[in-house]
């Protein structure tokens, strides 16, 4: 798979010598994944796939320069955003904004999500907390908003899974107790989503959307 797989870089892809997690300063991811993982020390970047506007960005913020207004990666961002103004948008990263999961919710996510909601962004996929999730669409304040960005949260690929901690608000389905995947196909203005859950488990989630 690695092939045509395209990363993001998370908290596991750093760690001390000996622990569980790769090299100090991260560079093994970059040296394994090579290109695909964009420029290496920065690690987002963006590319087409059909009629969708892709966006993968670093949420290990102290890493490059913040995550804030003005940071190099949000001036990135707005710049990526301007050149491409597609039907469908969909960006990914780490760490989430919304999560009922231990970790909680991440606010130094929240100048990417304006970002991406005032480019009429659809998708936004984490991972991180170690469960299932998807969410209404929001905006980035976590109201109900009809042209707002619909989060996936999905930690459920083979790291022991995590109770939820709590229920957030505008979370339309969640487990915690299944490993699987997400599966989307992306159309040209429509997506659908489906959870499929590892051999001998039953859990799923499907459904479709229009794209803004």
């Amino acid at each position: 798979m690695k092939a045509i797989t395209r990363p993001v870089f998370g908290n596991h892809d750093k760690g001390t010598t000996g622990g569980t997690d790769c090299s100090p300063d991260g560079s093994a991811y970059y040296r394994y994944f090579g290109a695909a993982a964009g420029v290496a020390g920065q690690g987002y970047y963006s590319f087409d796939l059909g009629s969708w506007h892709l966006i993968a960005l670093n949420a290990e913020c102290a890493d490059v320069g913040g995550c804030g207004p003005g940071s190099p990666q949000e001036t990135w961002l707005l710049s990526d955003l301007a050149a491409h103004p597609t039907a469908c948008t969909l960006a990914f990263f780490h760490e989430p904004l919304f999560t009922s999961g231990h970790v909680g919710n991440n606010t130094e996510m929240t100048t990417f999500w304006q970002d991406l909601y005032a480019a009429r962004a659809e998708l936004v996929l984490n991972g991180h907390s170690h469960n299932y999730e998807r969410f209404a669409t929001q905006d980035p304040a976590g109201n109900l908003a009809p042209n707002g960005i619909r989060e996936f949260v999905v930690g459920t690929g083979g790291e022991e899974l995590g109770a939820f901690f709590t229920t957030q608000p505008n979370r339309e389905a969640g487990n915690d107790t299944t490993y699987g995947v997400l599966k989307l196909t992306l159309h040209s203005t429509s997506y659908d989503w489906q959870f499929v859950p590892v051999a001998g488990q039953t859990y799923t989630d499907t459904g479709s959307a229009a794209c803004h």
